[in-house]
């Protein structure tokens, strides 16, 4: 029998969207967004300066090498990870994308601007997995991956789904965490 991965890899991660996620993303508030669970949290914040990540009026707390062990992140800080190292640097690599940095991203100040963004972006995303064959996915991904260059699209699009799977659960769990605060 013969396995249509296009449809295999793009179900698994739009069932996991359209089912798991998204529906339970409806109606993020902005003091969701920001809420900081534990003091020192990572988040998106004003921009004091013009040397800190990104464009705009807000920035994102970043370091690199990451500290240890690493700080908590709030719903805005992995939805900006989301944005940028997830789906939108990928997307300007593989699928014609405007090219998208953690440097020079503009990130969203509210709960809003960030779904309206995650949309975006998802629907880039799979639709460029779509448009993948058997022969694509078995190409290598190329200089944009790094030391992963020679890795198959099949093995990116696999960690994609992984770490969508992943911080979107996180987000959710954010968000159970607020409303149950005390």
């Amino acid at each position: 029998m013969a396995v249509n991965w296009t449809k295999e890899l793009t179900d698994q991660l739009d069932f996991h969207w359209k089912v798991h996620t998204r529906p339970k993303l409806e109606g993020l508030t902005d003091d969701e967004y920001l809420w900081e669970p534990v003091a020192g949290c990572w988040t998106v914040r004003p921009r004091k300066s013009d040397d800190e990540p990104g464009t705009g009026p807000f920035t994102i707390d970043w370091a690199y090498p990451e500290p240890s062990p690493p700080p908590v992140t709030t719903i805005a800080w992995r939805l900006g990870h989301i944005l940028v190292g997830v789906l939108g640097a990928r997307i300007g690599s593989h699928f014609g994308g405007a090219p998208i940095g953690y440097e020079t991203y503009a990130y969203p100040g509210t709960a809003d601007e960030a779904m309206a963004q995650l949309d975006d972006l998802y629907a880039q995303w799979i639709s460029g997995v779509r448009t993948l064959d058997d022969g694509a996915f078995a190409r290598p991904c190329g200089p944009a991956e790094g030391p992963y260059a020679e890795y198959p699209m099949a093995t990116l699009v696999l960690h994609i789904n992984r770490e969508m799977i992943h911080h979107c659960a996180e987000v959710l769990l954010l968000r159970d965490l607020y409303r149950n605060r005390s």
